[in-house]
């Protein structure tokens, strides 16, 4: 049987799970009574909320870039406006079917794959971004000890940049990505399987069907 090791921040019990970022959160100031909605693509952005005041920001509904983020705010007690597609260039379409009037507070990483802040801004959206963490590789990522059949899963752009800086694909192994965007971070000439669904669930079933 081939092994999966599955490149993210999160873990699964049918994986070899290796952390691929280290995340440090920041804390700027922020006047959450200044906006009627958060836009969450990510559950580090949740975790990052944990840090202030939650009275000051929970009565705010989130639009949420997938499943896995709005299940993070709702832990958080908050409720969920919409989710989008698992991208962040779907959330543009989302915007866009509320009222421009309504004020949008965008809490990101200090790198993003995705401009839908700016593209919505220049359709007259009041769109205002917030950077409340950064990740930079692990050492975890590093020094992992592949093996040269194996089946790897990556579950974002970063995590796919952060494996190339120290190690190679080779013609055996099988690469499941999480999404499109991902896939972008893809060296050409790679073959690889995009998951249906943008789920960790889902690219281990992909990669049990490999077996």
């Amino acid at each position: 049987m081939r092994s999966i090791y599955l490149f993210s921040i999160s873990s699964h019990p049918d994986a070899i799970s290796i952390n691929s970022l280290d995340i440090t959160f920041l804390k700027p100031e922020i006047d959450f009574s200044k906006y009627d909605t958060l836009i969450i693509t990510s559950k580090q952005a949740s975790k990052a909320l944990t840090q202030y005041e939650k009275e000051s920001y929970i009565h705010l509904p989130a639009l949420c870039v997938s499943v896995a983020s709005a299940k993070s705010y709702e832990e958080l007690g908050g409720k969920i406006l919409d989710i989008g597609g698992g991208y962040g260039d779907n959330l543009l379409a989302k915007i866009k079917s509320y009222p421009k009037k309504k004020k949008w507070l965008y809490l990101r990483a200090k790198v993003v794959a995705s401009d839908f802040v700016s593209l919505c801004q220049k359709e007259g959206y009041d769109v205002d971004e917030v950077v409340v963490y950064e990740s930079d590789c692990s050492q975890a990522i590093a020094e992992a000890e592949v093996e040269k059949n194996a089946i790897l899963i990556f579950t974002s752009p970063s995590s796919v940049n952060c494996y190339l800086k120290n190690h190679t694909f080779t013609q055996e192994q099988s690469i499941i990505v999480i999404g499109k965007t991902t896939a972008k971070t893809v060296p050409d000439g790679v073959n690889y399987l995009l998951s249906d669904k943008t789920s960790i669930q889902s690219c281990i079933e992909i990669a049990k069907a490999l077996f």
